[in-house]
This record gives structure tokens, sequence and C-alpha cells, in this order.
């Protein structure tokens, strides 16, 4: 029903952002909420999922996004928020590669993909992914106060994406030693931590 949502976001939390279009927020679910910028005016592509017991709206920073995420979403056994965890982890590139090359093992290490799920993204998108041109590059500000909220907003976020609260603690120590990052970068690295 709709293709994109262009507004200001005005809120910005671990799973979802508001955008305010002429006075009206919408709630849109993302893969990382912190890739986008609080008051910035910009187009959010957004696919409606509409369920007996629940309407959503998810959000995308790019048309190549949505698209992969359309994809996913045909893959039994897929659901949106299970696609919406594969889409968190920035290496779309990799994400393609490992499906047009077969790799169950990196398919599996996703939040909720088992080996039977993998098969089946596998069986169902290798020849279907070659159209995809991803850009997945994202410059997030660093956050301005000295704590580091970047960090705790960051973790927030893999928890929202499924991951465990013990995987999420595990990974904190490593992302500690890493300083002056965005959220945005240390969602990337935590994904990378726990691929």
């Amino acid at each position: 029903m709709y293709e994109y949502l262009k507004g200001t976001i005005t809120a910005i939390l671990p799973s979802y952002i508001v955008i305010d279009i002429q006075g009206i927020g919408y709630r849109v679910l993302v893969a990382n909420p912190y890739t986008f910028s609080l008051n910035d005016t910009m187009t959010v592509y957004v696919e409606q999922i509409i369920r007996d017991n629940e309407q959503a709206l998810y959000g995308f920073s790019n048309k190549e996004d949505k698209d992969l995420f359309q994809k996913l979403l045909n893959v039994s056994g897929i659901g949106p928020k299970s696609a919406l965890a594969i889409l968190a982890n920035s290496d779309h590139t990799g994400l393609i590669n490992a499906i047009m090359q077969s790799d169950i093992s990196f398919l599996t290490k996703f939040p909720g993909i088992g080996k039977k799920t993998a098969q089946q993204i596998v069986l169902d998108l290798q020849n279907k992914l070659a159209d995809l041109t991803l850009s997945v590059e994202h410059n997030d500000p660093l956050p301005a106060d000295g704590e580091n909220s970047a960090l705790v907003d960051a973790l927030l976020a893999l928890e929202a994406l499924g991951y465990a609260k013990k995987d999420t603690k595990r990974v904190e120590k490593e992302l500690t030693k890493q300083t002056n990052l965005s959220t945005a970068e240390y969602v990337s690295a935590g994904l990378k931590l726990l691929q």
C-alpha cells in the first residue's frame, strides 16, 4: 500500500523510529534505528505488513534494502522480524554471496535461523539475487556526551533484533574496547562478533 514516507525523524528507539509527516507520527520498525539521525528530513522506504493481530510498517533507508526484505519474506519460514534481523547485518554483499554460494553456516548465525530455514533461504533465493546492487554505507554522528550511550543503545538494538541477553553481554566486553564509535557502528561491530 505504501512505497515510502517522507518526513522528519522525531524519535529513535532500539527497534523502531518515528517519522513525523504533517503532524502524524508513523512508527516504523527498522533493522538498525541508529543509522537514522534525529530531526533529519528523509525518505524511508516502507513495507506494510497486516496480519490478524498486528499491523506494522517496516522501514529501509534505500530501495535495495526493501527489495531484499521482500525477497526474504517470500522464503518459507521467514517472517518480517526474522528478515529484519538478517538485514541488520550491514554486510549485505556477504549475505548475498552466502546465499549464492550455499553457505549455510553463515546464515544460521542469524537469530531464529536454523539449518532447515537456512537451506530454504538458499533454495528459494539462490538464483534470484543477481539483480540486487546494495548500498549499505551509513554515516552516523558520534554521540555528543562523554558517556557511552551509543554502546548502551546498540546493545538494546541487538536485543530488539532477537539476540539473547547472554549473547549481547558476551559481545559487550569486546565492544567496550572500541571507543568513539557511533551507535550504528557499535551495532555493526556487535553483529560481526555475533556471527
